[in-house]
């Protein structure tokens, strides 16, 4: 089983549970703000991701088995649950609406769509393996040492969520050896011959070039139910750059049909 966090609701309503799929080298803590907002009617859980924060390390990293986890999360709540992940969260929430949409009532797909993608992360996570985690004092310290081979410091600070140094040695929260042989993966798509006709909302940054014109066919083909919606001056971290009005546009989707 994923390790969850859960945001219970302020005042308990009708609504589903939410579950929240984080992307690549991300943790279900970068979500508590957004979580906690979207909690105040409904009962909201976020899930590491396998090979990530406090959720099991496996020997693969593949859609197919990231969906079956989700679904697992699902079944242990009660059986229904609307999804939102974003980036590889959110391809791995599509993969368990096209094959399991019994579980899935509403669907949040963040800034991905469903296509292999040619960008590689790989640098990313030789950038973190080569990090000396010796001797690490503060993560002012891990700072320092990795702005030598990764200069954005937006990057880095996101990264260095996932470095433990509580734990003697330091160590990543990451399976970074797997996530790296895994890589092709992450950045393909399986295909599947499965349809979600339920509620589906892709929602993307402005600024970000993940999804575009080109990808509505497949979108829509997938997912003939979903509907399209643009976060003004954001990027590929639409929910951290935008915090508020995505939160906004999520509570609005998911609330239409209660």
């Amino acid at each position: 089983m994923l390790n969850t966090i859960i945001h219970r609701a302020e005042s308990p309503s009708a609504a589903p549970p939410l579950l929240v799929a984080h992307g690549l080298f991300g943790s279900a803590r970068n979500w508590g703000v957004i979580c906690r907002r979207l909690a105040e009617t409904r009962l909201v859980i976020a899930a590491d991701m396998r090979n990530h924060g406090g959720s099991p390390w496996t020997a693969t990293h593949r859609y197919p088995d990231m969906a079956e986890d989700l679904a697992e999360v699902i079944e242990a709540q009660g059986g229904r649950a609307d999804v939102m992940g974003h980036s590889m969260g959110g391809k791995a929430a599509m993969h368990l609406a096209l094959t399991r949409p019994d579980l899935v009532r509403r669907l949040v797909v963040a800034d991905i769509a469903p296509v292999a993608y040619v960008h590689d992360q790989s640098r990313n996570v030789e950038a973190m393996r080569g990090l000396d985690l010796s001797a690490l004092g503060t993560r002012g310290d891990a700072d320092r040492r990795l702005a030598e081979v990764l200069p954005d410091a937006g990057l880095r600070a996101f990264f260095l969520q996932s470095l433990d140094l509580k734990a003697d040695p330091p160590r990543w929260r990451l399976n970074l050896d797997v996530l790296a042989a895994e890589m092709p993966h992450i950045l393909g798509w399986p295909e599947t011959s499965g349809r979600f006709d339920g509620p589906a909302l892709f929602l993307s940054g402005e600024l970000s070039s993940y999804v575009g014109p080109q990808h509505r066919e497949t979108i829509l083909r997938l997912f003939p139910g979903a509907r399209f919606a643009e976060l003004k001056g954001a990027g590929h971290w639409l929910h951290a750059e935008k915090p508020r009005a995505f939160e906004e546009t999520v509570r609005v989707f998911l609330d239409a049909a209660l």
